[in-house]
């Protein structure tokens, strides 16, 4: 897969690029990177252009300070767009990538054809899952992001995927998150605030993908709005990491949402 950069305002975004058609723009979660949809992009990019951008702090993209929010990642999106001269897309974002995506939904609804949020919530964080944040922070801090990474990695997997290979794979794309990156990603994430009501008045189609095993985000957490323009869907056996644990199964749902629900063909 080809991966480009983009320098400006003093940081580098990088990102795949495949296919070609209505643009489709994937966003990985925490301490991830735009290898996580090796098993997605080359399906979706026979029909579509698709980018993996990889989030700053993540997977080669740089950050300039150590502060900044979920707003601010979702800026980088639309400086990827506008670069590439990309005028509306379809945004798919997993766990901290959907809350990037419902940033980016709030700021520029106009930039949207459909937009998706994959194991992930408009809910705000609970005060108990920010004091977990907090506790993130410090343990990476002090003794690193190894051991913060074997931690956090088979909680995102359903029971009997914890010691597979994709597991391993995760873990490998975790360890080379900089520590920057992830105590910044940690901060943004306990102090986004609540977007449900996004979900809930868009003017475009919705995709909200849930795992019926995900101990991370729980499918009741993720079913937060319903309405015409919502299409939701649930991963029978997967946890918190579909597009690795269940990639058939995902891909179809994300073409389902494409191909019947977003652009669906006119009646004879």
């Amino acid at each position: 897969m080809n991966q480009y950069e983009l320098t400006k305002n003093d940081r580098t975004i990088t990102y795949i690029d495949e296919g070609v058609g209505d643009p489709v723009i994937l966003i990985h979660g925490f301490c991830g990177s735009a290898e996580y949809w090796k098993y997605v992009i080359p399906e979706m990019a026979e029909k579509h252009r698709v980018l993996a951008v990889n989030l700053r702090g993540h997977g080669g993209s740089s950050t300039v300070k150590e502060s900044y929010g979920v707003e601010e990642m979702a800026e980088d999106i639309k400086l990827v767009m506008d670069d590439l001269k990309i005028q509306s897309a379809s945004i798919f974002g997993h766990s901290l990538g959907g809350y990037v995506a419902l940033a980016f939904a709030e700021k520029y609804p106009d930039s949207l054809n459909s937009f998706g949020l994959v194991h992930s919530t408009g809910f705000p964080d609970s005060e108990d899952a920010k004091l977990g944040r907090e506790a993130g922070m410090e343990k990476i801090e002090k003794e690193g992001i190894k051991s913060f990474i074997d931690n956090l990695v088979p909680k995102l997997f359903a029971e009997q995927n914890r010691s597979g290979d994709e597991a391993d794979f995760a873990k490998q794309i975790g360890y080379h998150t900089p520590t920057t990156g992830a105590i910044a990603a940690l901060e943004a994430m306990k102090n986004r605030p609540d977007r449900r009501s996004i979900l809930e008045t868009s003017d475009v189609p919705v995709l909200l993908l849930a795992g019926e095993k995900d101990e991370v985000v729980a499918p009741e957490k993720t079913f937060t709005a319903k309405g015409p323009h919502i299409y939701q869907s649930v991963l029978n056996g997967a946890g918190h990491m579909g597009m690795l644990e269940e990639s058939d199964a995902f891909n179809n749902v994300l073409k389902d949402f494409l191909e019947n629900f977003v652009h669906p063909k006119p009646k004879e």
